[in-house]
């Protein structure tokens, strides 16, 4: 398997696992835990194991613990930040639009961590890549519309509604995650992809878990007992969370955060597919040409990057 094979095959089982924590995440969501709260539970049962993970990782690998230099921990401290941000804004998505739709909002991070990467780390991308991220654009904004509510709106409020904006915002941050990780990652002077991959994760996570936990025991502290009483679904987010954001880091080491976040707009798809079968979602021919065009996008990406 060449480079570029293993990033793309990395970055559709990140997209896959990613789908399934956000599936889980929305049932959290209902089941009475807010967006902060369904958020910690993805970091709070995965960090532990990832760090243990890497541990062994190491011993049997028998690497040495690279040197984490300063700019490591400034940008896995952006990156860590900016994720948290993100996920809170993708979950408070999931209570404007339907779960496919809502997947597909928080894709702008393509476009804007294109334009991240160029200003942090000066990554191009090339003309035809390009083309490709502008077409997945364009998918987006004919998801973007709100018609078929029970108000619907007329105009420009069609598209510059609280989910559009959601999303955008989620965007924004996801961009500055993925950047930072990709920065962070390849920061650290040694070691083989996966334990830079895995460093990374490891101290993010744990940076994220303790920093939420403070957040929820001065401003929501009944939200933690909910989250450990319903340890059976949170751990699963965690669980989730822990594999997907493995498969994420170790592609942002291989290549460029703008392209694996271009091919993994493939969550699009696994999105659709679970809106249907899980919730019983229906879409619009609008939804449907939005992911089309997507698709499109995803294909014509693999085939130029």
């Amino acid at each position: 398997m060449g480079g570029m094979e293993a990033w793309i095959y990395l970055t559709i089982a990140a997209a896959l696992f990613q789908t399934l924590r956000f599936m889980l995440q929305k049932q959290l969501a209902t089941a009475g835990l807010s967006p902060t709260g369904a958020t910690f539970a993805r970091f709070v049962f995965s960090a532990p194991v990832i760090a243990v993970g890497v541990g062994i990782y190491l011993v049997a690998s028998a690497q040495v613990l690279p040197r984490f230099a300063p700019a490591f921990w400034g940008y896995a401290f952006v990156g860590g930040l900016s994720q948290i941000l993100a996920t809170v804004a993708v979950v408070a998505l999931f209570a404007q639009r339907n779960f496919a739709v809502g997947i597909t909002f928080k894709k702008t991070e393509v476009i804007q961590t294109a334009l991240v990467g160029f200003l942090l780390l000066g990554e191009r991308v090339t003309a035809p890549a390009l083309g490709a991220l502008v077409a997945g654009l364009a998918g987006v904004l004919l998801l973007s519309d709100a018609q078929g509510g029970a108000r619907p709106e007329r105009g420009l409020r069609r598209f510059f509604n609280r989910a559009a904006g959601l999303g955008l915002l989620s965007g924004v941050f996801f961009a500055f995650a993925a950047v930072g990780y990709r920065a962070a990652s390849l920061s650290l002077e040694s070691g083989d992809v996966a334990l830079r991959a895995g460093l990374t994760l490891a101290v993010v996570t744990l940076g994220q878990s303790a920093a939420l936990a403070l957040w929820l025991w001065f401003r929501a502290r009944p939200e933690i007992g909910r989250i450990f009483r319903n340890w059976r679904k949170t751990a699963l987010v965690g669980m989730a969370s822990m594999a997907g954001s493995y498969c994420w880091f170790a592609a942002f080491t291989l290549q460029s955060a703008a392209y694996v976040y271009a091919v993994g707009q493939i969550e699009v798809i696994f999105g659709f597919l679970i809106g249907i079968a899980v919730f019983g979602e229906k879409s619009t021919p609008r939804e449907l040409g939005g992911i089309a065009l997507l698709t499109v996008s995803i294909v014509g990406l693999i085939l130029v990057a």
